[in-house]
């Protein structure tokens, strides 16, 4: 059986504080379309579209303007630190394609402190495609 140093017993805590925070939110913080839209618009939500850039078909998040999104691709995530709010209980949505790099990026971000982070549990390119579609 492993024994826990205080770091570990310090990041235990922090994991177990964030899974708290989790079971408060409706889906365990996976949001779907409408409620994504819906933190984007209501609460000022960041969208952090994060795919490898082998993945982006077309326009990421940013580029097709969908606010407050920022496109901050998963492998080079840390690259993109500096666009994080600095108020960490700003609301944080999540997106990629299956929710796999997203839900990972989640974990990131509670790791750093942010306590209001969701994942985009659609295709974000379905989100593009839609926000397209509302702003003509």
């Amino acid at each position: 059986m492993a024994t826990l140093t205080d770091l570990d017993k310090n990041i235990v805590e922090r994991i177990s504080e964030q899974i708290a925070l989790n079971k408060e939110k409706a889906e365990l913080a996976n949001v779907n379309l409408e409620k994504a839209i819906e933190l984007v618009k209501d609460v000022g939500a960041v969208v952090l579209d994060v795919r490898p850039p082998a993945k982006v078909n077309g326009e990421n998040a940013e580029e097709a303007d969908i606010p407050n999104a920022f496109y901050t691709p998963y492998p080079e995530f840390t690259n993109y630190i500096d666009i994080l709010p600095n108020d960490r209980t700003t609301p944080i949505v999540t997106a990629c394609l299956k929710g796999w790099f997203a839900s990972r990026v989640k974990g990131y971000l509670e790791a750093l402190g942010y306590s209001n982070v969701y994942v985009f549990g659609g295709n974000i390119e379905d989100w593009i495609t839609a926000h397209k579609a509302h702003s003509k």
